[in-house]
């Protein structure tokens, strides 16, 4: 029925850099795989298809001259799409090279699974809450929107949004999958339809999901790594990310829980209003949002050959570094780095090189150290980019 076994979906929006990074992951993990590759672009203005259609000619690209949202560019390629599995990937993501294999095989296991969810870390190697997810009830809805959740972690009561409660080292069923990584089964979309284009950005993964197990599939988590640095596109600090969140909810409740859709409308409007207050009283009081870039000590773990070029990339993007130090992959492995990671804790920064490690092996090394005032960046040989969060 299918002609390919996987068929994955990246929707871009002017972060062609991150895209090309993202692509050299799938570029890795599809190896030996029988799969295609679809780019949609949403009418960037970065010049993201002339950059990167020679370096990709695998790639099959759909170029829009509009802006028409994440929904409806994932249905473009859906449509035409021949996989067996879909993946719906965010271009600001890096996958391992054994990600997609495990993972196909486990919904070749699981015919009852609708979709999988993955263990997504950040660009500090911090685990990202929204990697398991449920169902945004009112109830559950209301202790979010309210600090509930964040006060009561481990509740089962009060924190079920991020189910935190749950070990993120083992395999769970859940109720969302999150739209940055969402591996879903062809047969599930035909029978329970595609993502809804009522919502233009956020919410829509929250909606399939809830289709998925009324159409009688199971959603699960599986704590296979990927690196995403959480909306690249998007600046999750401003009030047209919070108006657009909170909205795509209201949407969300309207069309599930009518009832309470009035209720939850008001719970909604003052919820953007608490952060817009909050977020002005913190620029009149100056509170500082960003790390603090003094005294940034940096280790580079890259082969000999390419010390000097990462060095002098490092140093321009970070001018404030004090210290640089080389860990060899020409004498050293990668994985005694990751063994004597304790013996590191001195450094700040963390950049690493492709392809002289693997993907797999810097999403293990970020997993285990794990620190909100580490940053981790990527370089790239072929392409020359140094690739940090928020840059």
């Amino acid at each position: 029925m299918y002609e390919t076994k996987i068929s994955i979906i990246i929707v871009n929006y002017n972060v062609k850099y991150f895209l090309e990074q993202c692509l050299f992951s799938v570029r890795a993990a599809i190896a030996g795989l029988d799969a295609e590759v679809f780019v949609v672009d949403n009418n960037s203005t970065d010049g993201s298809i002339d950059y990167l259609r020679p370096k990709f000619p695998e790639v099959l690209f759909i170029e829009n001259k509009d802006n028409p949202g994440f929904a409806k560019a994932n249905n473009q390629a859906i449509r035409q799409c021949k996989g067996e599995y879909v993946l719906l990937l965010n271009p600001d993501t890096v996958i391992g090279e054994e990600s997609l294999r495990t993972l196909c095989f486990f919904m070749d296991e699981n015919p009852n699974s609708g979709g999988i969810g993955v263990k997504m870390l950040d660009g500090h190697g911090v685990f990202l809450p929204e990697s398991k997810r449920s169902f945004p009830s009112p109830w559950v809805s209301f202790c979010k929107i309210f600090g509930l959740s964040k006060l009561f972690p481990k509740s089962r009561i009060f924190s079920r949004y991020s189910l935190a409660y749950l070990d993120k080292e083992k395999q769970h069923k859940v109720d969302v999958l999150a739209g940055a990584f969402m591996l879903l089964r062809h047969e599930a979309l035909d029978k329970v339809g595609l993502l809804d284009e009522a919502f233009f950005m956020y919410g829509e993964d929250i909606d399939l999901s809830y289709r998925l197990v009324l159409g009688e599939y199971k959603n699960y988590y599986i704590p296979e790594r990927i690196l995403h640095y959480k909306g690249e596109s998007t600046k999750h600090g401003d009030m047209k990310y919070v108006k657009a969140f909170y909205g795509a909810m209201l949407i969300f409740f309207k069309k599930y829980y009518p009832q309470s859709g009035w209720l939850m409308g008001f719970f909604i409007k003052m919820a953007i209003l608490l952060r817009a207050s909050l977020a002005a009283l913190s620029r009149m009081l100056g509170v500082r949002t960003k790390p603090n870039n003094k005294h940034r000590r940096l280790l580079v773990i890259c082969r000999e050959e390419h010390f000097e070029a990462m060095k002098a990339a490092c140093a321009k993007r970070m001018p404030e570094l004090e210290h640089i130090n080389l860990w060899n992959l020409s004498e050293e492995r990668v994985m005694d780095a990751i063994c004597r990671r304790n013996q590191m804790k001195e450094f700040t920064d963390y950049a690493f090189c492709y392809p002289d490690a693997r993907f797999e092996q810097m999403l293990l090394f970020m997993d285990k150290l794990v620190d909100k005032k580490v940053t981790y960046h990527i370089y790239s040989t072929e392409s020359g980019q140094l690739i940090s969060p928020g840059k």
